[in-house]
């Protein structure tokens, strides 16, 4: 073999070695890529101007209000704390419009929308700071009396108290039946969300009484509002400011 011939037969070997090397490094970094997690997709950017419901609370005193079956302490509400091993502390409070109580020895203390035993925990927690295993008995002396409103075409429109399991066309009853005029298949009831808002739920009570089923007639809670409206309203937002509600009542009113 030729000095030339060899020196071609050289080169195409480590051509072929230098092939071989960079095919395998290729198939190493293909292997490490596919082994990691993918890389997580952009969030899709909201519709500008879509509807969105109200977030769920995260302030611990609006999810109380939430939760429903006990009464929920409200501002003006007189409640009597008595400490049996300690009657030094005993006291009398009033709920501030604020929603805070004043307690003797530690503080204030935020009270509304919690329930007597919610309450109770807490004040057992802000007193261990003082006492030792500190037992607290809660009496609401002066509270407000669970109610409903009902309001528009109603023969006496008002505020009722709720006095156990209410629905809906009973509480219309109550207030003395619709009137002529009332639009009966789009009543609207008003319900507490959150603090600050209220949910919307238009309800045909004219095709409950026609079909005679009220399996779909929803029983009230303390704090509802009903409407009966006296012209075909205009499509409602399922969730309202609180602070708005006479926005929705007065203009239609009688």
């Amino acid at each position: 073999m030729t000095d030339s011939s060899a020196h071609r037969l050289r080169e195409r070997t480590t051509g072929r070695w230098a092939c071989l090397v960079m095919l395998t490094l290729a198939g190493l970094v293909a292997a490490r890529l596919s082994a990691q997690e993918p890389l997580p997709r952009p969030a899709a950017a909201a519709r500008p101007g879509a509807d969105a419901a109200p977030a769920a609370p995260a302030d611990p005193d609006d999810l109380a209000l939430w939760t429903g079956g006990r009464y929920r302490i409200t501002p003006t509400d007189v409640l009597e704390l008595r400490f049996p091993y300690v009657p030094e502390f005993n006291q009398t409070v009033t709920v501030q419009p604020d929603g805070y109580i004043a307690l003797r020895g530690v503080g204030d203390l935020r009270a509304q929308g919690r329930s007597v035993p919610e309450l109770q925990a807490l004040l057992a927690e802000a007193y261990r700071t003082i006492l030792q295993q500190p037992v607290i008995d809660i009496v609401l002396k002066e509270f407000e009396k669970p109610y409903f409103i009902v309001t528009g075409e109603v023969a006496r429109p008002g505020k009722f108290e709720l006095r156990g399991a209410t629905t809906l066309t009973q509480g219309i009853v109550l207030a003395g039946g619709h009137t002529g005029a009332a639009r009966t298949s789009q009543v609207v009831l008003f319900r507490r969300f959150m603090t600050e808002w209220l949910e919307v739920k238009q309800i045909d009570v004219k095709k409950m009484y026609a079909s005679h089923n009220l399996s779909e007639d929803p029983l009230l809670r303390p704090g509802d509002t009903i409407y009966v409206p006296k012209s075909a309203l205009a499509k409602i937002a399922p969730f309202v400011p609180r602070a708005g509600l006479g926005f929705y009542l007065n203009p239609f009113t009688r």
